[in-house]
C-alpha cells in the first residue's frame, strides 16, 4: 500500500500583523458545523528537485508569509465569546499562524494521480487538517498547507476553514499566493477586500449557544469513490446548444446544460424509482447580485443555496434541456430581495448546516469552472492538474474546476462504486466525455 511520510511541520506566520477583527454574516456562520474547503494543484518536479527540494520549500514558506500579510484573517484564529445563552462569533486576527506541512510519498508518480480511472485514496492524504469542522478553528489554523513531494511531481495541498472564505476567495489567495512566490515581491495585481460596503448590512452580532452546541450525530458515508470527467469546450458547445434548443430560449449557459447531462446520467445509473424525488443543489454567487455589489475580491462566504427537485420520471423524460432551464430559472430568482430575505431570516431563526441535512437523492455542487486554477505558476510552471480533498465528501458531491484546455471543464465526481462503473457504460452520457 502507498505510504506518505512527513518530513517537517511548522507554524507559518504573516511578517505584519493586523490588528482589525474581522465581523461574520450568516453565509459564514451557517457553515460552523461542515468541513473546510480542500483543494490541491499538482505540478511537474522542478529542475532543482528532489536532491535539493529545501530551498524550494523555504521559498514557498517565505512566499506564503508574504501573502498572509495581505490576507491576515487566515492566520487568525475563529473566536467565540459567551454572553449568557448567546455566542459572538467572529475571526481573531491575531496572526496565530499557518500550519504548513512538508511530506514524501516517493512511491507515487503524475501518473498514478492523472491516469487512474478513479481517484487514488492516497490523494486525501495530501492534504492537512483531516476530520476538522469549521467550529474547530477557534483551537485550530484556519489555513493548512501541505507541500507532498511525490517521485516525479509536486502536490500543493490546501485546506481552508470555510467559516472564513468560500470558493472565489480560496481561490482568490490561492492565486495571490503563486504570484507573489513567482515574482519574488510582495506586491498582489488584485488586494483582497474585508469590509461590505455602505448599505449592505450582512454581519450578524449574536447567535444562541444552542445552534453550535448541538452534538450532530457522526456522519457515516457508505464505500464512495470519486472520478474525474473531462468536458472539451465543442463537446460542452454542443450540450449548450442542444438544451436551447429544446426549450427555444438562449439563455441556458454552458454548465447548466452540462451539469443536466451529468444529473440523468446519475439518475439513470441509481436505478431510481419513477415517482423518486431527486434534487439538485447549486451556489449561487451573490457578490453581483446585491446593490450596492460586493467586490469582486470581498473575502469572506457570499453564495447563496439554491434546489431544483424533480421526479425521476421528469427528468428522464425530457431532454437535458427541461432540467437546464429548471435550473436556470432557480438561479434567475435568487434577486437581491431573496438574498436579503435570507440574512433577516436567519437572524431571527439561525440555522447551521450539518452533513446529515443532504437528501439520499441530492447532487450538491460546488466549486466554478470560473476559477482560475490554470494560471497558478509558482515560479516553475503551469499545474497540470487539481483535486479535491475528503471536506465535505459525500454521495452525490459534485465539483467543478476549469479544465486544462481552455474553454474545457472538470467534474469530479463522488458517488458509490457502482454507480460510478455503470455511468461508464451510459454511451449517452459518456459521448460527451473525453477520455
Amino acid at each position: 500500500m502507498e505510504s506518505i511520510r512527513f518530513i517537517s511541520s511548522n507554524t507559518v506566520k504573516a511578517e505584519k500583523t493586523s490588528e482589525t477583527n474581522k465581523a461574520l454574516t450568516p453565509w459564514d456562520l451557517q457553515l460552523l458545523l461542515v468541513g473546510p474547503i480542500q483543494k490541491g494543484l499538482l505540478f511537474p518536479l522542478p529542475n532543482s528537485s528532489p536532491k535539493h527540494i529545501s530551498p524550494l520549500i523555504q521559498h514557498l514558506k517565505t512566499s506564503l508569509s508574504l501573502t498572509l500579510n495581505f490576507f491576515h484573517p487566515l492566520a487568525g484564529r475563529l473566536a467565540a465569546v459567551q454572553h449568557q445563552d448567546m455566542t459572538s462569533f467572529f475571526i481573531n486576527c491575531n496572526n496565530a499562524g499557518v500550519l504548513f506541512l512538508h511530506a514524501v510519498a516517493d512511491t507515487i508518480t503524475i501518473s498514478d494521480l492523472t491516469q487512474s480511472t478513479y481517484v487514488p485514496t492516497i490523494v486525501k492524504s495530501f492534504f492537512p487538517l483531516n476530520g476538522m469542522k469549521n467550529l474547530d478553528g477557534i483551537s485550530n489554523p484556519l489555513l493548512g498547507v501541505q507541500i507532498t513531494q511525490l517521485q516525479d511531481g509536486i502536490f500543493i495541498g490546501c485546506t481552508v476553514n470555510h467559516v472564513v472564505a468560500d470558493g472565489s476567495s480560496f481561490w482568490h489567495f490561492f492565486n495571490s499566493w503563486s504570484e507573489i512566490s513567482r515574482s519574488g515581491c510582495d506586491i498582489l495585481s488584485r488586494l483582497p477586500v474585508f469590509s461590505l460596503p455602505d448599505g449592505v448590512d450582512c454581519t450578524v452580532s449574536n447567535i444562541p449557544s444552542s445552534i453550535v452546541e448541538q452534538k450532530a450525530s457522526r456522519f457515516v458515508l457508505p464505500p464512495l469513490k470519486e472520478r474525474v470527467f473531462h468536458f472539451t469546450k465543442g463537446k460542452i458547445a454542443e450540450l449548450k446548444s442542444k438544451a436551447n434548443s429544446e426549450i427555444g430560449t438562449n439563455k441556458i449557459s454552458s454548465l447548466q446544460a452540462l451539469l443536466s447531462h451529468l444529473w440523468q446520467s446519475i439518475i439513470r445509473c441509481r436505478n431510481s424509482d419513477s415517482d423518486d424525488v431527486t434534487d439538485y443543489k447549486l451556489l449561487i454567487g451573490a457578490r453581483t447580485r446585491l446593490n450596492p455589489p460586493l467586490s469582486g475580491e470581498y473575502f469572506g462566504n457570499a453564495v447563496q443555496a439554491g434546489t431544483v427537485s424533480l421526479k425521476a420520471k421528469e427528468l428522464l423524460g425530457n431532454g437535458i434541456g427541461f432540467a437546464a432551464w429548471r435550473m436556470n430559472r432557480m438561479v434567475a430568482l435568487h434577486s437581491e430581495e431573496k438574498l436579503m430575505r435570507f440574512i433577516e431570516e436567519w437572524r431571527e431563526n439561525p440555522k447551521v448546516m450539518t452533513m446529515e441535512n443532504v437528501t439520499k437523492n441530492a447532487l450538491v455542487t460546488s466549486s466554478s469552472p470560473r476559477f482560475n486554477v490554470y494560471g497558478n505558476d509558482f515560479g516553475w510552471g503551469s499545474p497540470i492538474a487539481v483535486r479535491s480533498g475528503e471536506g465535505n465528501k459525500h454521495d452525490g458531491k459534485i465539483t467543478v474546476f476549469q479544465g486544462v484546455e481552455d474553454g474545457s471543464v472538470d467534474i469530479e465526481v463522488c458517488l458509490p462504486p457502482e454507480v460510478l462503473e455503470a455511468m461508464e457504460y451510459d454511451l449517452h452520457f459518456m459521448a460527451a466525455v473525453s477520455l
